[in-house]
């Protein structure tokens, strides 16, 4: 299985970042050190040694991101308790080693003892990635077995083209349910208490949708 993800990954294996380094390696074989040499205006992610670039998001990516923050943000904030969201970008520690630096687009971290002053070390409980053309099979291949792995309990894919949202709960079900953009979505880690309204957020964006159809 991992060797087909490898493959399925090739393509994409080409960053222009690794051109902003000193030193040039093979790609598998790069470090934290080297992610950190980077220029920060230059985004990109360290997965098990292989740098791969990060486009600019769109804005209806930008929109989603922003609204799915702040439907888990305010109901965090009215539960209480340890749980914190991030959104990109902020590096994650993924494997605790010195191979793997993702950058999420949504993360929740309930163990506030990953939360480092450079990002957080370790799995987050909650990760939402947003597909785009660039990130589509890293995020859905790649970045999934990466996440089950590494001990993430819940990971969303949010396909704004299809307008879809795909939920693996790593800790009930192997097989991902999928929802649309007409529906609210439960937040498993939170028993589905927390709910994300999809339908009133693609409503809030609908304007960009209609002008990519005119």
């Amino acid at each position: 299985m991992k060797k087909d993800v490898e493959n399925m990954m090739q393509p994409d294996r080409v960053a222009e970042a690794v051109t902003y380094l000193a030193e040039k390696k093979k790609q598998g074989e790069y470090t934290i050190s080297d992610y950190y040499a980077i220029p920060e205006d230059v985004r990109a992610e360290l997965i098990d040694g292989v740098i791969y670039d990060m486009a600019p998001p769109l804005s209806v990516h930008q929109l989603l991101s922003a609204k799915i923050h702040g439907y888990l943000a305010r109901y965090i904030e009215k539960k209480g308790g340890s749980c914190i969201p991030f959104f990109a970008p902020i590096g994650v520690q993924l494997d605790k080693d010195d191979k793997t630096i993702v950058e999420p687009d949504i993360l929740i971290v309930c163990d506030r003892n990953q939360i480092t002053r450079r990002g957080i070390y370790g799995a987050p409980d909650f990760v939402i990635e947003i597909l785009s053309e660039s990130t589509k099979k890293k995020d859905s291949y790649l970045k999934l077995m990466k996440y089950q792995n590494a001990g993430v309990r819940e990971y969303w894919l949010v396909d704004p083209e299809k307008k879809k949202v795909i939920v693996y709960d790593f800790e009930q079900e192997e097989i991902p349910k999928i929802y649309g953009f007409d529906t609210q979505v439960p937040v498993g880690i939170f028993g589905g208490e927390c709910k994300v309204d999809f339908a009133e957020i693609y409503e809030e964006i609908r304007f960009i949708y209609e002008k990519e159809e005119k």
